[in-house]
C-alpha cells in the first residue's frame, strides 16, 4: 500500500479531475448501480460505507486515478456533505477500497494486467471481474489478495466473503425492465438478496394472497353459518327447541 506523507501538500477532491472522461458501455455503469442500490437498501441503517461508480481512485499523487466500474470502501463516511464525492484520493479517505468490480465490455482494458496489478499493489483485498461474453470460461472471477499478490478465490456463483459480510453472485433476473443475468449480493447461506422493487413487489403478493386466504376463510365460515342455521331450521320444524339442546 502507498504510504503518504503527512507533511506534503496534496491536491484536494475537489481539486482534483472527477475522471468522468472516458465513455462506458451501458452495462458497465448498470450493474455497478444494481449493486449500489442494493446495498442502499440492505444498509440504509449504516454510515460506514460508500460505494463508487466510475469513480477515480487517486493512490498516488503523481499519477492519474485510476477508474474501476465499480468499488466498496469501509469504515469511511457515506456521505461527506450535500455534493457528495467528486472523486477518491486514498490521502484524504485513508482507506483502500475492501472490493472492486470490473465489467468486460468489448474489449479488455487491462482487467488481468495494468489494472489487476495497481489494484494488487494498493491492497484492495476482494477484486472481482465479470464478462457475459465468455463461453469456455467461468463469467465471473473472484480474486482474493493472499501474502500481497491476488488468487482465484472461486469461479462458482455466489462467492463469500466474509471481511465484508456479503456474498457476490449472478443470476438471471429482471432489472430496470430487462431480463438478462445481472450480479447480485447474496447472504451466507447462498441466498440472493432481493432487489429494493423485487421486496415491494413479493410484499405485494404476500399481501394479496393473504387477502384471498382471509376471503376464502370468510367465504368457508358463511357457509358452516349457513349450514348451522338450516340444521336449527329443521329442528324445528320437528317440534325441537335447538336452544334446549345441550
Amino acid at each position: 500500500m502507498f504510504k503518504y506523507n503527512p507533511s506534503h501538500k496534496y491536491l484536494s477532491s475537489e481539486e482534483l479531475p472527477d475522471s468522468r472522461d472516458k465513455p462506458v458501455s451501458e452495462l458497465q455503469a448498470t450493474i455497478p448501480r444494481l449493486l449500489k442500490e442494493s446495498l442502499g437498501d440492505l444498509w440504509s441503517d449504516r454510515f460506514d460505507w460508500f460505494f463508487g461508480i466510475r469513480m477515480g481512485i487517486y493512490y498516488d499523487p503523481e499519477e492519474p486515478a485510476i477508474v474501476p466500474d465499480g468499488f466498496l470502501s469501509l469504515g469511511v463516511e457515506r456521505f461527506i456533505d450535500e455534493d457528495l464525492r467528486l472523486s477518491y484520493p486514498l490521502w484524504e479517505e485513508g482507506v483502500v477500497p475492501i472490493f472492486v468490480l470490473e465489467v468486460v465490455s468489448q474489449n479488455y482494458r487491462g482487467e488481468y494486467s495494468t489494472k489487476k496489478l495497481m489494484y494488487q499493489e494498493m491492497g484492495v483485498l476482494y477484486y472481482v471481474v465479470y464478462s457475459s461474453r465468455r463461453r469456455r470460461k467461468p463469467p465471473l472471477e473472484v480474486y482474493k489478495l493472499v501474502n500481497g499478490e491476488y488468487m482465484l478465490l472461486s469461479t462458482q456463483s455466489p462467492c463469500w466473503m466474509p471481511e465484508i459480510g456479503l456474498g457476490i453472485g449472478r443470476e438471471r433476473a429482471t432489472y430496470l425492465g430487462i431480463e438478462r443475468e445481472w450480479v447480485f449480493w447474496y447472504n451466507e447461506q447462498g441466498d440472493r438478496y432481493l432487489l429494493p422493487d423485487e421486496r415491494t413487489e413479493l410484499a405485494q403478493r404476500q399481501a394479496e394472497a393473504a387477502q384471498r386466504q382471509a376471503e376464502i376463510a370468510q367465504r368457508q365460515a358463511e357457509a358452516a353459518q349457513q349450514q348451522l342455521e338450516q340444521l336449527r331450521e329443521q329442528l324445528r320444524s320437528r317440534g325441537i327447541d335447538p336452544d334446549t339442546l345441550g
